[in-house]
């Protein structure tokens, strides 16, 4: 798969292993692929092939007792020069600490995921703007009042209904097509390079599916990202996006453009 945009995310024989006293689970194994600014790739295959596994090394967010084992996942970061020009630093993200500055100023800012089920993704004790405000406050350089005001708009950009009251609810009082949205808006709300969307239509009906999946395409345009969608509803890559690889027991087994 090459396409004419720069590369952003070159994932290279990537190996994740857990560790348990019954023996170790091979996760991940071998996975290679690439993902390019700009577009959207589509990554299927049954439960259990190692799909969440992949975006969660990506991340660097693989629970313990689990951790990569060998592999590189190269982040072709874009930075902006002095001059205006545009220039790319390379970070292999697999030498980041975890737990480190480095992997933090990434992770949520220019790498974020939308995950399965929102009401696990959510705090029940805080409200859905204070949420929202978190994420902005620790990447950005804004107050208070200037991270309610991002929020707002990133809440009227994922089509909230009345985001002014839904700001201050809590996501037990959201329904789950509203609660999707508020992780979309919390993801979006750095503008990052690529989002990771896990199954984000899951839980949903057909018509709030629909309205989702219209939001990201939306989105992508507006904020020029990148997507790696994970899913096994062939109709949604088909829908979404253009190139799709194929794993199967943590390998990669097919890649090809979703016409092929």
């Amino acid at each position: 798969m090459d396409s004419e945009r720069p590369l952003l995310l070159e994932v290279k024989n990537l190996k994740t292993q857990f560790f348990l006293d019954e023996g170790i689970v091979r996760a991940v194994e071998d996975a290679t692929f690439r993902i390019y600014r700009g577009e959207t790739l589509g990554v299927v295959g049954e439960s259990g092939c190692g799909k969440s596994v992949t975006a969660r090394s990506i991340l660097r967010i693989v629970p313990r007792p689990g951790r990569i084992v060998e592999g590189q996942i190269i982040y072709h970061r874009p930075i902006i020069k002095e001059d205006g020009t545009m220039a790319t630093e390379i970070i292999d993200l697999t030498q980041l600490d975890p737990f480190g500055p480095e992997i933090r100023r990434i992770r949520g800012a220019e790498i974020s995921m939308v995950f399965q089920e929102p009401m696990t993704s959510l705090s029940p004790v805080h409200t859905i703007g204070a949420q929202i405000e978190e994420a902005i406050l620790l990447h950005q350089n804004k107050d208070r009042e200037g991270a309610r005001n991002a929020a707002l708009e990133m809440l009227h950009l994922v089509g909230m209904p009345e985001p002014d009251r839904i700001i201050d609810r809590y996501p037990h009082e959201l329904s789950g097509g509203m609660r999707q949205r508020a992780i979309i808006a919390m993801a979006l709300s750095c503008q990052p390079a690529l989002l990771i969307a896990d199954e984000p239509t899951t839980a949903l009906d057909v018509t709030t599916e629909a309205q989702i999946l219209a939001l990201m395409r939306q989105a992508q345009e507006e904020l020029g990202m990148a997507i790696m969608f994970i899913t096994h509803n062939l109709g949604v890559i088909a829908q979404m996006t253009k190139y799709v690889i194929v794993m199967y027991l943590g390998k990669v087994v097919e890649e090809a453009s979703v016409d092929e």
